[in-house]
C-alpha cells in the first residue's frame, strides 16, 4: 500500500493496516520501527483545499500539543514536510488505541456499574483539565472517545475546539458550530443564550454517561425542532425563569408556546440503574446550563466516592492567548501553510 509520499521520516514506520477512512484521509496501524511501539498514523490529504479545514488541522495540532494529559490522546509526532512550501499532506503520529466508546457500547451489553463509573470518572477528570486550560471542546460523542480493553478512555478530535479568551467576543459568538446534534446542548439548538459556556460539554457527557446506561442514544434528534421535543419530553419545559434568558427569540416563542411538560423521573427512564449515578446524570443535564456543575464539581459529587482523588485529578493555567491569534485573522490557504509548517518544525513531538 503506497500510504506514504515523499516525507524523509516515512522509513521510521512500518505500516501494518488500515484503520479508518474519512473525509479527512487515512488512519493505519504501524510500528515506529526505532521503538517497537505499536502507533497510529494519520494521513491528512489535500489539507489546504479548504482554507477553513486547514486551519481546524492547525487548531488540532495546537491543541494537542498544549493539552497533555492521561485521559486526552496524546500525539507522539507530526512528520516534518519535505518542503516549506508546497506540502499538501500531513502525518500525525498518535499513541495507538484499541477503539473508541461508539464501538465500546454497541459491543458490549454487558458494562457493569463500575464500568460506567470508570468512564465517566475519566471523563469529567479530562475534562476538568480541558476547561481550566480555558478550551471548550465542543464536539464530544462516543466516536471521539476512543478506548482501550483494560477500560482506558482518551478523548480525541479537538478539530472544533475553541480556547475562550474574556477579550474576544468573536469567541464566544462561534457561527461554525456544527457538532452532532444528538449531544449538542439545549442551549446551541437555537443559540439561546448569548454566550456559551463549558456547560456545553457537560450536557455532552451526560448524553454519552445516559448511552453507556442503556446501550442507545438518548436524544436522536431528527432536527433541531424535534431534538428540543425529545429534551423536553425527559426533562420537562424549561422554568418561566430559564425561558426569560433565552435570547434568540424564536426558541424563546417556540418553547412558552409548548404545552406543559413534566419531567420524568430517571428511575422511570433508567431502571436498575446506581442511584448515585442517576442523581449526578440529572445534575449534567440540567436544561439550563447555569445548573450544571463544573466538570471539577462534578468529580466531587458522592457517586465517585470511591475514585475520587484530586491528586490522580490535574488542572493547569489556562492557554496563552498568543498561540490563537491566527483566529483574529482572515487567512490565505499560505498563511496556514506557513503556521501548520511553524507548529510542526518548532514542536517537533
Amino acid at each position: 500500500m503506497e500510504f506514504f509520499t515523499e516525507y524523509g521520516e516515512a522509513s521510521q514506520y512500518q505500516i501494518q493496516e488500515v484503520i479508518g477512512k474519512g473525509s479527512y484521509g487515512v488512519v493505519a496501524a504501524a510500528v515506529d520501527t526505532r521503538t517497537g511501539e505499536r502507533v497510529a498514523i494519520k494521513k491528512i490529504n489535500d489539507v489546504f483545499e479548504h482554507v477553513s479545514d486547514a486551519t481546524r488541522i492547525l487548531r488540532e495540532i495546537k491543541l494537542l500539543r498544549l493539552l497533555r494529559h492521561p485521559d486526552i490522546v496524546e500525539i507522539k509526532h507530526i512528520m516534518l514536510p519535505p518542503s516549506r512550501r508546497e506540502f499538501q499532506d500531513i502525518y500525525v503520529v498518535f499513541e495507538l488505541m484499541e477503539s473508541d466508546l461508539h464501538q465500546v457500547i454497541k459491543a458490549n451489553d454487558d458494562l457493569t456499574p463500575e464500568h460506567h463509573q470508570f468512564f465517566l470518572y475519566q471523563l469529567l477528570r479530562a475534562l476538568k483539565y480541558i476547561h481550566a486550560a480555558n478550551v471548550f471542546h465542543r464536539d464530544l460523542k462516543p466516536k471521539n472517545i476512543l478506548a482501550n480493553s483494560d477500560c482506558k478512555l482518551k478523548i480525541c478530535d479537538f478539530g472544533l475546539a475553541r480556547a475562550s479568551f474574556n477579550d474576544a467576543p468573536s469567541a464566544i459568538f462561534w457561527t461554525d458550530y456544527v457538532a452532532t446534534r444528538w449531544y449538542r446542548a439545549p442551549e446551541l439548538c437555537g443559540s439561546f443564550f448569548s454566550k456559551y459556556t463549558p456547560a456545553i460539554d457537560i450536557w455532552s457527557i451526560g448524553c454519552i454517561f445516559a448511552e453507556l446506561l442503556t446501550g442507545r442514544p438518548l436524544f436522536p434528534g431528527k432536527n433541531v425542532v424535534h431534538q428540543l421535543d425529545i429534551i423536553t419530553d425527559l426533562l420537562g419545559t424549561p422554568s418561566s425563569e430559564t425561558l426569560s434568558r433565552i435570547r434568540n427569540e424564536k426558541a424563546r416563542r417556540y418553547l412558552s408556546c409548548m404545552r406543559k411538560k413534566y419531567p420524568v423521573p430517571f428511575t422511570h427512564k433508567f431502571r436498575n440503574a446506581d442511584p448515585l449515578a442517576l442523581r449526578l446524570l440529572e445534575r449534567l443535564l440540567a436544561f439550563d446550563p447555569k445548573d450544571r456543575p463544573t466538570a471539577e464539581e462534578a468529580l466531587a459529587d458522592p457517586y465517585f466516592a470511591s475514585l475520587a482523588n484530586v491528586e490522580r485529578e490535574p488542572s493547569r493555567h489556562p492557554i496563552s492567548k498568543l498561540e490563537f491569534e491566527f483566529e483574529r485573522r482572515k487567512l490565505a490557504k499560505d498563511d496556514v501553510r506557513e503556521l501548520i509548517y511553524r507548529e510542526v518544525w518548532s514542536n517537533n513531538f
